[in-house]
């Protein structure tokens, strides 16, 4: 692919929007993002906060440790830190320098204000306000479609920002157009680019995400999945791959105040992506430039899967780059289009489906599955196996497969995603 070709341009600036730092589950800390940014607007410590929270927001949030807090976990902890120690210009890094002293503030102020949580009205997907009153001043700030993207900013009722419309379901309004992508030209991309464009962003994400994957197995974490992988699975590369990756996710989940590169705006989507390609390149002795050239590829096809997706949904994000870093695997192995078409159709048809019900621990055994989709994907093709169109949601074609995907995590589990919610909010069941 030449570099006056639009398509390389996109790819790298897509990485450029994709590949960013952030510390601890990405909907909590959009919260402390945006919770920190109306403190700064405000000029004042509030005295009471409103959060109005989509499903999706809330559920993501609920059960995940919030980092450098101590321990804590909800949407009311996530305001409170970004109100008490956020820096609103680190963005989704808000509170990666809070102090001992101010993690007793967090504390202290959860107790003494008047934080409350709403859903937020309407049908988006992707939906923060967060209301700060002190006196007679009040600051009115929402964040929409993405974590980091501010739509509005109001102060005593005058518009501050107002950028763009708030769709109902799930945008990436504002970024580069993602239809550029395509399996095909992203191999194109991989195999041509000039790797100086996407180094530092790759190793970056090298250096990051296979530190907290290493902090993982090393500490006690959550469930300490990959440990558990490890204890009774042994230490051979295929188990290797899946139990680092759980254990970026073990420790990121649980509180771990080590940064973390996302992908779609998931760090456990980020670590997925990355650790088993990473792992895989060291057993396999490919020179650091393939590795990251594999890295690339994986992040590129684990957006391009979803994409049709959405940002936030019932299906569970990993499996898209679970299947996404299988391919990536075949291509470590001297795989070309053909070989990465038939891992990601393999893979794509055996766990699709598999539900997304929040940030928590149980996220790295989820990772630990799809990696190993993505795995058996690539090593049906070596074994001459495959899944045909027609059988299932599978079409001939890899990309007329990734456009049924879409459709059944954007439009199919709709539904079981609002049941998930109200199974995780103790709602009613209704007939």
């Amino acid at each position: 692919m030449d570099k006056t070709d639009l398509r390389y341009h996109n790819f790298v600036q897509i990485l450029r929007e994709e590949l960013v730092p952030a510390m601890g589950c990405t909907e909590p800390i959009a919260i402390a993002y945006g919770a920190a940014k109306a403190r700064e607007i405000l000029g004042t410590m509030p005295e009471k906060v409103l959060v109005e929270a989509s499903g999706n927001i809330i559920k993501n949030v609920k059960s995940v440790v919030v980092p450098n807090t101590g321990g804590l976990k909800g949407i009311e902890a996530a305001a409170a830190a970004g109100i008490v120690a956020g820096k609103a210009e680190k963005i989704l890094e808000v509170i990666s320098e809070v102090t001992d002293e101010q993690k007793t503030e967090i504390r202290n102020y959860l107790a003494e204000c008047d934080i409350k949580v709403l859903p937020a009205e309407g049908d988006a997907i992707f939906d923060i306000i967060i209301t700060l009153h002190k006196g007679d001043n009040n600051v009115r700030l929402r964040i929409a479609d993405y974590h980091t993207n501010i739509v509005l900013v109001e102060k005593n009722g005058e518009v501050l920002l107002k950028a763009g419309t708030v769709v109902s379901g799930d945008s990436t309004d504002g970024l580069t157009d993602r239809g550029c992508m395509s399996v095909d030209g992203i191999v194109d991309f991989v195999n041509t680019m000039d790797i100086e464009d996407v180094r530092e962003l790759i190793e970056r994400q090298i250096d990051y995400n296979y530190s907290i994957a290493r902090e993982g197995m090393e500490n006690d974490w959550g469930a300490n999945i990959g440990k558990v992988l490890r204890d009774n699975y042994g230490d051979d590369i295929k188990i290797r791959a899946r139990y680092m990756a759980a254990a970026g996710s073990d420790a990121r989940m649980s509180g771990c105040e080590m940064p973390v590169i996302i992908v779609s705006g998931s760090g456990n989507q980020g670590i997925t992506a990355s650790v088993p390609v990473i792992e895989y390149a060291k057993e396999l002795g490919v020179d650091h430039d393939t590795m990251v050239r594999a890295v690339t590829l994986s992040d590129l096809l684990t957006i391009h899967l979803k994409t049709g997706i959405g940002r936030l949904s019932a299906y569970c994000g990993a499996v898209s780059a679970g299947c996404g870093a299988g391919a990536a695997i075949a291509y470590l192995n001297g795989g070309g289009f053909e070989e990465i078409a038939h891992t990601l159709v393999n893979s794509l048809a055996t766990a699709s489906g598999m539900i997304c019900d929040g940030a928590k621990p149980s996220c790295a055994a989820k990772i630990a599955v799809a990696v190993d989709t993505g795995l058996l994907g690539y090593n049906m093709y070596r074994s001459g196996q495959q899944f045909y169109g027609g059988e299932g949601i599978v079409t001939k074609g890899v990309e007329a497969t990734i456009e049924n995907i879409g459709r059944l995590g954007r439009l199919g589990m709709k539904e079981t995603d609002k049941e998930i919610i109200r199974i995780m909010t103790n709602q009613p069941i209704f007939d």
